[in-house]
């Protein structure tokens, strides 16, 4: 992706190069040499255009649509397969199974939620139970359990962000 990304640089380098070689042209009044500088100003823009959304893994300018919900903040924080693998405790011939190294990443994650926001993290990823079920279950609101996922979550991003022992 890296490669990917440096050859559009040195596409956009070697565009300016020549929009900026026909501009004595252009100015005077060459109508070959403003054509042409037109189209290298547009691919110019193209080329940007590309080289933001390798650098942001967005789509450029895009407001509308699904662009506009916030969807890059609902990531699943913990991967829901890893989650999933962690609850059950799997051992022998599943693809899900996870390394020591994988389950002490996701406890070193779950260990700064309280008690009630762990329990609640755990039903809905790793038993992937609903919000309103995991309400009847602990005898408590829906709208509590949603408060208990949504401040774990922060704090898993917390974590996450600010921990070592989570990279890699």
């Amino acid at each position: 992706m890296q490669d990917l990304l440096h050859g559009y640089k040195e596409t956009r380098k070697g565009l300016n190069i020549a929009y900026e070689a026909l501009r004595s042209y252009a100015e005077a009044g060459d109508e070959a040499a403003i054509a042409e500088r037109q189209l290298i100003g547009e691919m110019r823009g193209e080329v940007d255009w590309v080289i933001e959304w390798l650098e942001t893994g967005r789509r450029p300018g895009n407001k509308r649509g699904i662009e506009r919900r916030a969807a890059y903040q609902r990531e699943k924080l913990v991967d829901p397969v890893r989650m999933q693998a962690y609850v059950s405790r799997a051992t022998a011939g599943s693809p899900a199974n996870l390394t020591d190294w994988q389950r002490n990443q996701i406890e070193d994650a779950l260990c700064v939620l309280s008690d009630r926001e762990r329990e609640c993290y755990i039903l809905a990823h790793g038993q992937g139970f609903s919000h309103e079920y995991i309400a009847d279950l602990l005898e408590i609101t829906k709208g509590s359990v949603d408060s208990y996922i949504v401040r774990a979550q922060e704090k898993i991003t917390n974590r996450l962000q600010n921990s070592l022992f989570l990279v890699g």
